[in-house]
């Protein structure tokens, strides 16, 4: 992937994604194969290092990755924010289901795996160095690893969302149906097959991460967490397979 430099894309037009390279992030895989399904074309925007985010924080008001910034609009960091941005820019394919319930479901779902306290920030709980940081907006700190409780609770939580969405997929497969939510392809199966990469990581040919990345990631060697049900991955290795598209690029 061809990645500009936040003093480049300042003043670029259009829409600019600012992404942690040389990763696999799973915010970041989403809204890279959320703006791919949609066709909407983005310049990636490199990530500075810990340390040298004062541009950052003058452009997007925060430090994280990944940024969606379009034209002049305000910054927007979170999975829905980037969400709903790409909806408005492009409607067709509709990945938020225009049926009440079925967007209710499939809100709360995305959330369990992509907001606070859900899958990915949990599994991150587990990545990162034990015990409290003394810097504040350390990633250490924003995960709340000095909040005991929570980290204790981490793997319970993982395993609460797996749980959750095999029980969601298997319901939709036994009406003879495909997707997670409302019979076709929604936002829902892109977050699941980007976030399963910190399950399940997908072969290094298909997702060629760092290796010291790798076993991190990797939650087959951890007993604590419950192996993704069969039929979650046989899942997101169809929807990269005919939705995002292999190998991954970061």
């Amino acid at each position: 992937m061809d990645y500009v430099e936040i003093s480049d894309a300042v003043d670029m037009p259009g829409l600019r994604l600012v992404l942690t390279t040389g990763l696999p992030g799973p915010w970041g895989e989403a809204a890279k194969a959320i703006l791919g399904v949609k066709k909407i074309a983005y310049t990636p925007v490199r990530q500075p290092p810990e340390g040298e985010r004062e541009p950052l924080l003058a452009w997007t008001h925060q430090l994280a990755a990944p940024v969606a910034m379009y034209e002049a609009e305000r910054p927007r960091s979170g999975w829905a924010e980037i969400l709903f941005l790409a909806e408005r820019l492009a409607p067709e394919p509709r990945l938020v289901p225009i049926d009440p319930r079925d967007r209710a479901l499939l809100l709360g779902l995305c959330f369990e795996i992509c907001g606070e306290q859900g899958l990915g920030w949990n599994r991150r709980l587990g990545l990162l160095p034990p015990g409290p940081s003394p810097e504040t907006d350390s990633m250490p700190w924003r995960y709340g690893l000095a909040e005991e409780n929570v980290v204790a609770g981490a793997a319970a939580r993982v395993n609460e969302v797996l749980a959750l969405l095999a029980a969601q997929l298997r319901a939709e497969r036994d009406a003879g149906r495909r997707f997670f939510v409302g019979g076709a392809l929604s936002a829902l199966d892109l977050y699941w097959a980007a976030f399963s990469n910190l399950l399940a990581p997908l072969a290094p040919e298909k997702c060629p991460m760092p290796d010291w990345l790798r076993p991190l990631y990797d939650a087959s060697g951890k007993p604590e967490i419950d192996a993704p049900a069969p039929l979650l991955l046989e899942h997101r290795d169809r929807i990269f397979e005919e939705h995002i598209g292999l190998p991954l690029d970061f």
